[in-house]
């Protein structure tokens, strides 16, 4: 099979299609034949040395979601056949005409919708879910606020949220992103490059839940926007790791501050949250209350150019490669 596989860190040049063998799915998993894999930040991340995937996994491919085709199953896989039309969350190898993956990691396909389309969910929505709506709590009627709104993970946070009756706040970086993520369900998209959005959310009277990709400096104003039992989740730190917080906020507001990775969490966790997804994320998508949000499509070789499109930050949505 063709891969793309990272020859060494650094630019995306680094990243270069080669022939290789094709996996081998061991009893619990099934064998994909990839139609397109999603792009990750944490691609970015991993092909320049500082996201390496667990154990196990294959360092030099990367690749966190795929759509496609089943094509073989392990001995003790029941739910799906081959031929199956699937879309999967990976802990790495997506850049690939193939990939190997634990069966319950896998979802069908939403109805109508294309393999390239269908790449873009399992990453975004497993990561949402896992977050503002586990972790984060997220009921009806409460205010949600998600920075990087115009990303692959903000549009889905922001349609997620919408269709489950919250109210919802977004902050990106340009007039036409704000206007993305207006269309995908914000009420009100803050550009962060022209307004304070701590001053603007402060005025409107604070969010319940934050969903944040940014850390750094902008810790602080988020705990200043949090309404008493706020809960912020960080899911990155393109800002940052570091930052000062006001402890007395914590206590008096009653905060919960907390955060998750996915790609590192075991088989039966991916499993459970995957059956969650499909029981609670799926009615959404067949009653068309969630649509897939894709910028661009790149041919598997051209995974730099798709890399540097990432790393310009000038898209709104998902970066889908098509591995027909």
């Amino acid at each position: 099979m063709k891969a793309v596989k990272i020859s060494q860190y650094g630019s995306p040049d680094v990243l270069v299609i080669e022939d290789c063998p094709a996996p081998t799915p061991g009893l619990a998993d099934v064998l994909i034949r990839v139609r397109a894999a999603g792009l990750n930040r944490a691609d970015v991340l991993q092909r320049q040395g500082h996201y390496p995937p667990p154990a196990g996994v294959a360092a030099d491919i990367p690749g966190l979601e795929v759509a496609g085709v089943i094509a073989a199953c392990g001995d003790a896989v029941q739910r799906w056949k081959v031929g199956d039309e699937v879309c999967a969350l990976l802990a790495g190898g997506g850049y690939a005409e193939r990939v190997v993956v634990d069966a319950g990691h896998c979802l069908p396909l939403p109805q109508g919708w294309s393999f390239t389309q269908a790449a873009s969910l399992p990453e975004a929505v497993f990561t949402v879910w896992s977050n503002v709506f586990q972790r984060g709590r997220l009921q009806a009627g409460e205010r949600f606020l998600v920075h990087g709104g115009s990303s692959g993970i903000g549009l889905t946070a922001i349609q997620l949220a919408k269709a489950r009756d919250a109210e919802v706040f977004a902050t990106a970086g340009s007039a036409e992103k704000c206007r993305a993520c207006a269309a995908a369900g914000a009420g009100r998209a803050i550009n962060y490059r022209e307004e304070d959005f701590a001053a603007v959310l402060r005025s409107l009277g604070g969010v319940d839940v934050i969903l944040d990709m940014v850390g750094g400096d902008y810790v602080a104003k988020n705990l200043a926007v949090l309404r008493p039992d706020g809960r912020l989740v960080f899911i990155a730190a393109m800002k940052g790791a570091d930052a000062s917080l006001n402890v007395l906020q914590v206590m008096t507001r009653r905060l919960t501050i907390t955060g998750s990775t996915l790609r590192s969490r075991d088989v039966i966790f991916k499993r459970d949250l995957a059956a969650e997804v499909e029981r609670e994320v799926w009615p959404l998508i067949a009653a068309g209350k969630f649509s897939p949000q894709v910028d661009r499509i790149f041919p598997l070789a051209e995974a730099a150019a798709a890399h540097r499109l990432m790393e310009s930050s000038q898209h709104i949505g998902k970066i889908i490669l098509s591995v027909d």
